[in-house]
């Protein structure tokens, strides 16, 4: 199955607000033989990017974002019961992400596929106030804290969070991890702001997170993305 193909087909679909004809392609993507899981980060996803990007660019109009982000959303909640769900790992997440509706769908979208890989996860969505994040990581002690698909208005209070963490040693065994979002667009700016890890979409936080387990808490040795970038340059 073409891939690229399917995306470009359903973005029309999408933009245009042909929910009834998007669903039925979904279907028919199925019934050829694409697993849900794939569906989501090959189609999904790349549906989901090209509408924020477009959007953020002025190329789309107000009324195709919002086509496109409700149709997206009625099926992105219809292939989550279709994730073959792994045993929990006893690894266990809270995740916020930005105020708007494209960057909400993106983080329910990676809470949904996080859950199929056996995280606990804790999905607040956008607009959560500092202390409140910060009272809940405290109840909760996760093992991750991720601030994933953020606004640009949300990067100067998850930098002041980070360093509020670090200052006073709180929680050192839990990594704190950014992606997607103003991250994507800034490059550097995890790394800057302390985060332990990054990653551009599912797929690579996936990795990024399996490459973190074990990492000692001391903040020079457990950075993993910071080390990857390092070598990256290097290279």
């Amino acid at each position: 199955m073409n891939h690229d193909l399917l995306v470009e087909q359903m973005f029309q679909m999408l933009v245009s607000g042909d929910r009834a004809m998007a669903r039925r392609f979904s279907e028919a993507a199925f019934d050829n033989g694409i697993c849900p899981r794939k569906m989501a980060l090959d189609i999904y996803w790349p549906l989901l990017d090209n509408v924020y990007t477009l959007h953020r660019q002025d190329q789309i109009s107000q009324l195709a974002q919002q086509y496109a982000t409700r149709t997206l959303s009625s099926l992105i909640a219809q292939v989550q019961p279709r994730y073959e769900m792994k045993e929990s790992n006893d690894r266990s997440i809270c995740m916020f992400c930005g105020s708007s509706e494209l960057e909400d769908l993106s983080g329910r979208m990676v809470a949904d596929i996080l859950e199929s890989e056996g995280y606990n996860v804790r999905f607040g969505g956008g607009n959560i106030a500092y202390d409140d994040i910060l009272a809940e990581i405290h109840e909760r002690k996760p093992d991750v804290l991720l601030m994933f698909a953020s606004g640009p208005q949300d990067a100067p209070m998850i930098r002041q969070m980070i360093d509020h963490i670090r200052s006073i040693n709180a929680h050192p065994e839990m990594q704190i991890v950014v992606g997607g979002g103003i991250f994507n667009r800034a490059p550097g700016l995890a790394e800057e702001i302390g985060a332990d890890l990054w990653a551009t979409d599912p797929t690579d936080l996936l990795e990024q997170l399996e490459l973190g387990v074990g990492v000692r808490a001391d903040l020079s040795e457990r950075t993993v993305g910071r080390t990857r970038r390092q070598q990256s340059t290097a290279a």
